[in-house]
């Protein structure tokens, strides 16, 4: 944009850099856009009942479809007496991605984390309600830029204090982007980064006799060999399955919209310019 004695204008759009996106919750069922031009994606989950492989991977398989670098923020560690389980757990699921276990309270916990919030540095926060995601941001800060609330003690559950996306600029010059907590986290057009989510099981299928391989009962099939050598879990390829279907199929979904959209467009375009070469009675 240039600016200056009443000259302001946009001289060009810059480009995204990166995009992350789900596909939305609710009757429209589109694309909904969460962040853009992040860098690093603090994916915040917590030592407690709120932990989830399946939801984790569906941030990691988004974040990297965005080609953005992922880590995986494990919280509350000092509430927990099992914190190193979550940390294998989070281990199994996260590839190369770098894990950080913490007490979002205590400043001194978080120097791995500033690591990725340093100045020209974007981070985004994402992670259901209740998972200190604004803790952290305001550990970060040094000072509170977000109200909290205590979880639910019978079930872990969190309440929803940030009702908005919000960017904030913090000590070490980095950006901060909190994002409202997500309930539901749906894939669509992200089918490479499902690929690369599940890179082992991707690894394994190359190797497979036949290329066209279920990794069922196939003869030579690679998958199946190191399920029975105990390498991969049944779980793990059962998870595979079940988010490549899903991104398959609202992808479809996605696509058969857009195109009944743009047939709708192009029948009200052909029907207006219809009217306008008829002539009409004075």
């Amino acid at each position: 944009m240039l600016l200056g004695e009443g000259r302001d204008k946009v001289e060009r759009l810059l480009e995204r850099k990166s995009v992350f996106k789900r596909y939305a919750a609710g009757p429209k069922r589109d694309i909904q856009l969460l962040a853009a031009n992040v860098d690093t994606l603090f994916i915040v989950t917590s030592c407690n009942d709120e932990f989830s492989e399946n939801r984790l991977v569906r941030y990691l398989a988004l974040a990297r479809e965005a080609e953005i670098v992922a880590v995986v923020v494990l919280t509350k560690r000092d509430l927990s007496g099992e914190s190193h389980r979550y940390v294998a757990r989070a281990r199994k699921v996260s590839g190369s991605s770098a894990i950080e276990c913490i007490d979002a309270r205590e400043a001194d916990e978080l120097e791995g984390i500033r690591l990725w919030t340093t100045k020209g540095q974007t981070v985004a926060l994402v992670g259901s309600s209740g998972v200190g995601k604004s803790t952290l941001l305001n550990t970060l800060a040094g000072r509170q830029l977000q109200r909290t609330e205590a979880i639910r003690e019978d079930d872990s559950s969190g309440r929803h204090t940030t009702t908005h996306r919000s960017i904030h600029r913090i000590e070490q010059g980095g950006l901060l982007v909190d994002v409202p907590g997500i309930r539901e986290l749906a894939l669509a057009e992200a089918a490479e980064g499902v690929a690369s989510a599940f890179e082992d099981v991707e690894n394994l299928a190359a190797r497979c006799r036949f290329v066209d391989c279920n990794h069922q009962t196939e003869p030579g099939c690679a998958v199946q060999s190191a399920i029975t050598k105990g390498r991969l879990e049944p779980e793990r390829l059962k998870l595979f399955r079940k988010l490549r279907r899903e991104e398959a199929r609202n992808s479809a979904s996605l696509s058969e919209r857009r195109d009944t959209a743009r047939r709708t467009t192009q029948r009200i375009r052909r029907f207006v310019k219809d009217r306008e070469r008829t002539p009409h009675d004075e």
